[in-house]
Formats: structure tokens, sequence, C-alpha cells
């Protein structure tokens, strides 16, 4: 079976879930079993607000957006506790994977998804009311567990920049992916080739990455466009990476 052409998607446990100690719960409505789709990936993540940024890209400008990152980055759920901020990754194949799991999913409204759907994921989400400094409600916050792609560009683009080619099995490869030639440094939004004092690597001979990410380096490099940004590639390869992460939250 030619599994790179098979439907991924990528879905993200949301720190609500977590806290609310439902990720059992999604593994198991979400499993083969239920869907037909096969779990290929699957990793916690710390998201930096780098991370979050790009994740959320769609919707930079809008009046939310900072809030959005609040809530992805686990600020809104665990403010005084920041080692509990963190999400689960995962990648589920399949046929027709992207439709499956946002039928599971449901509305991103949890009211909508109660009144349509009572069966779904997010029907067990809420709604939490905004307040300014003197309490008057300014908006609301969906708290609706779960994120799912939501078409095959999207999930390409997010697959791409919560994972690895080396965290998916190589049997389950989902796109093209090289060894890098040459050394890529990353230092305060600049892309590097030579190592520079507070630099951090990026990639390194020998590494297995994108093919998509390190021809965006390259074209970068040379000031040229790319189809990814620094940020985007950056924000994974850089994920778990102590100091960067730091810095990114001061």
């Amino acid at each position: 079976m030619d599994y790179q052409k098979l439907e991924k998607t990528l879905v993200l446990f949301k720190p609500d879930a977590l806290k609310n100690s439902l990720s059992g719960f999604l593994l198991a409505q979400l499993s083969e079993f239920h869907t037909g789709l096969c779990l290929v990936g699957a990793k916690v993540v710390h998201v930096s607000r780098m991370l979050a940024a790009e994740h959320y890209r769609e919707h930079q400008g809008k009046d939310f957006f900072a809030s959005l990152l609040d809530f992805i980055t686990g600020k809104l759920h665990y403010p005084q506790d920041p080692e509990k901020r963190q999400v689960i990754a995962l990648i589920f194949q399949g046929p027709e994977a992207i439709g499956k799991v946002r039928e599971m999913a449901g509305p991103t409204n949890p009211q909508l998804a109660r009144l349509r759907n009572p069966g779904c994921i997010r029907a067990l989400g809420t709604i939490i009311p905004i307040l300014d400094s003197a309490g008057k409600v300014i908006g609301e916050r969906m708290d609706n567990l779960i994120h799912a792609s939501a078409s095959v560009n999207d999930a390409e683009r997010e697959i791409k920049l919560w994972f690895r080619p080396e965290e998916i099995p190589f049997s389950r490869r989902l796109f093209p992916s090289v060894m890098s030639t040459k050394y890529y440094y990353y230092n305060h939004n600049r892309l590097l080739e030579t190592y520079e004092p507070e630099s951090v690597c990026l990639v390194a001979p020998g590494i297995r990455v994108w093919q998509t990410d390190l021809e965006s380096l390259d074209l970068l490099k040379r000031g040229a466009a790319a189809p990814y940004s620094l940020e985007a590639v950056a924000a994974k390869y850089l994920m778990h990476e102590t100091e960067f992460i730091r810095d990114l939250e001061d």
C-alpha cells in the first residue's frame, strides 16, 4: 500500500482537555476501532509563542489573537504552573481521515456541538466569558478540547509544523524528506550558516528534515521567497530547546 497517498490529519488535544483528564477518552474515541484510521505519530509538546503564532497564523491581526495564543500555550489554564502547559499532538492516517476526525470532533462552538451533535467530542467543551479589569464581559473563549486539520493543505502545513520526519515511522513517512548537508543556525530571528554566540542549531549535516523545510532555509538565506517562513521552521526544530523556549516566553 502507498501510505503517502492516504489522507492524513493533525489532531491536538488542547490544554483544557488535558486539565480535565480527557486525553484517554479522546484517544479511545479516535481509535482505529471507531474511525478506521491509523495513529502514526504522537508527542507531548510545550507550545512556544512562536509555534502557537505559526499554527494560528491565519488569525494574526485579529482582536482575539493574543488570547488564542495564551489558550493554546496553556497560560490560561495553568497561570501558576508553567510546567503543566502542554498539548498532545497526533497524526492520524487513512481513507477520508480529515472528514472523519472533524465529524468526530463536531462544531467549533461547544454549545452548537451539544445542539447539533451531542455525541461529538466538542459537546464536552464549554464557553468561558472573558472579563476586563473591571469585571465586565467583553467576549468569550471556546474551550473546545481538540483541534483537527480542516483541509489537505492545512494538514500538510500543520503536520510539518508540529512533527519532524524522524518522529514518524519510516513505513508511514508522510511527505518527502532529505538529509541536510549543511548547518543552519537561528539567532534572534536571523538565519545563519555559521555559529555565532547565542545561536541555536536548527539543522546539521546528517539530520533528516522535510524537503520543503530545507528548500525554505536555502531560499531564505538567499533572500528569496520560500514555501515556509523562518519562524515556521524554527518553531519545530527548536521545539524542546530549553533556552529557546525561555527566550520566547520572556
